[in-house]
């Protein structure tokens, strides 16, 4: 009954728009009291916690996203799709997919890529007349494939608090993530094909074509190395995410600062102190949450978890049913971080005695924590895109739903249950199954 109440307190706190973190530690308290845990295991759980080399690629990731944010790079990425797209009715939707996808693998972060793809493709968008509801519910919900495309800072988390290998979650999410991409796209330009208002990109005679491509092209190649260097570095054994993290956010500085020049060298201190802001409140949240998973994993909750799943159906398919139901919901609730850290300590242990590889688990968890940061009454992505794009968020709700539906949903199903999905690249690079 105590389990239950605490569970409660963290949901009612949640839902009254309690903040995360005072929301988990009011929770962590009520159990610290009825558990009669003492304060030596809830310093020492802190402690251990947050003294993981792991962690260094978070700040990191956080910083290069400021840079790129406030640099020329996403303009770069943009232009460079649009290059080859802008034929296409709706093409514009094809290039919020793709540059979401490899601006949010660059910096890790749905929110910024968001933030920054979108206030360079809203003003395109409504200069093309294209429908403002459809064009921000793309940006929207495309921003969080950045969980699914690495270097993810969500499957560092979990990695870290599973304890297991980072590059290995970073490759289970890679064909998701593309699938992902490709139907978001399809839906958008499936919206937008009605419209024929829209005003596509004229055609230009074949020697113009290729001035443009070569200008798009070259303008782009710092951008599209910046991944390149991350993620061959990591992949290729020769550095870690942290290590790589290093190299990315001293490649961004250069890069804005050097290359497209929109950065000043003063400005930086903003961009750090910012990065300092968010990795406090990041580091403050995780180590109460992770004494809350303790106590958790400590009072067996996931074998009772699982008993209780068991106690509705035996059936493998429809318990992995519940559990993403479970995960939406949770994305609905918290941010992609909390969710993360209160989910991974039991859905591993859940999810071996169900037979499905943590490294699956790790797909099942991006995709539904995506879902969920768009999925109404929260979605903290759709009101976010709605201020970003200056439309109102009744407009959005339809083409979100429509994405939700032929997009997210479809990936999920073939993520959960075609475990090859997730675990050919794991097993083909690294051996794990």
């Amino acid at each position: 009954m105590g389990m239950v109440i605490g569970f409660l307190i963290l949901l009612v706190l949640i839902v009254l728009g309690v903040p995360i973190i005072y929301s988990f530690g009011a929770t962590v308290i009520w159990f610290v009291f009825l558990l009669g845990y003492k304060a030596t295991f809830i310093f020492s759980t802190m402690f251990s916690s947050l003294d993981s080399v792991v962690l260094l690629a978070i700040p990191l990731f956080i910083m290069v996203g400021g840079i790129m944010e406030k640099g020329n790079i996403g303009t770069a990425l943009v232009n460079f799709v649009e290059n080859f797209t802008g034929r296409i009715r709706g093409s514009l939707c094809i290039v919020a997919s793709v540059s979401c996808a490899v601006f949010g693998s660059i910096c890790g972060s749905g929110a910024a890529t968001l933030s920054c793809i979108g206030s360079i493709l809203a003003p395109k968008m409504r200069e093309r007349k294209y429908p403002m509801g459809v064009c921000a519910a793309v940006l929207c919900c495309a921003a969080p494939i950045g969980m699914l495309i690495p270097p993810s800072s969500i499957q560092i988390l979990f990695a870290w608090s599973g304890n297991l290998s980072v590059l290995a979650c970073f490759l289970s999410t890679v064909v998701p993530g593309i699938m992902l991409t490709a139907l978001i796209s399809l839906v958008g330009l499936f919206m937008s094909k009605k419209h024929k208002e829209i005003v596509i990109t004229e055609a230009l005679p074949p020697r113009e074509w290729m001035v443009k491509t070569r200008k798009s092209t070259i303008e782009a190649i710092p951008a599209l190395i910046m991944p390149v260097i991350i993620l061959g570095g990591i992949y290729g054994g020769l550095m870690t995410a942290s290590e790589a993290a290093g190299v990315a956010v001293v490649y961004a500085i250069l890069a804005s600062i050097f290359i497209y020049r929109q950065i000043k060298l003063l400005e930086l201190k903003g961009i750090f102190l910012d990065t300092a802001t968010s990795t406090g409140t990041i580091m403050v949240m995780l180590a109460v949450i992770m004494v809350l998973s303790r106590i958790l994993v400590q009072e067996n909750l996931p074998n009772q978890l699982l008993n209780l799943l068991l106690s509705i159906s035996n059936n493998r398919y429809v318990l992995l049913l519940m559990i993403n139901i479970f995960l939406v919901v949770i994305g609905m609730l918290m941010d992609d971080v909390s969710g993360t850290l209160l989910c991974t300590p039991i859905l591993i242990p859940l999810g071996i005695k169900l037979g499905v590889s943590p490294y699956q688990m790790a797909a099942i968890l991006g995709v539904n924590l995506g879902m969920g940061n768009i999925t109404p009454p929260t979605a903290p992505f759709l009101y976010l895109g709605s201020k970003i794009c200056g439309v109102s968020t009744k407009l959005m709700l339809k083409p979100c739903l429509m994405i939700i539906f032929f997009a997210y949903i479809p990936t999920l199903i073939v993520t959960t249950y075609i475990p090859k999905v997730s675990l050919w690249l794991p097993n083909l690079i690294m051996g794990i199954s």
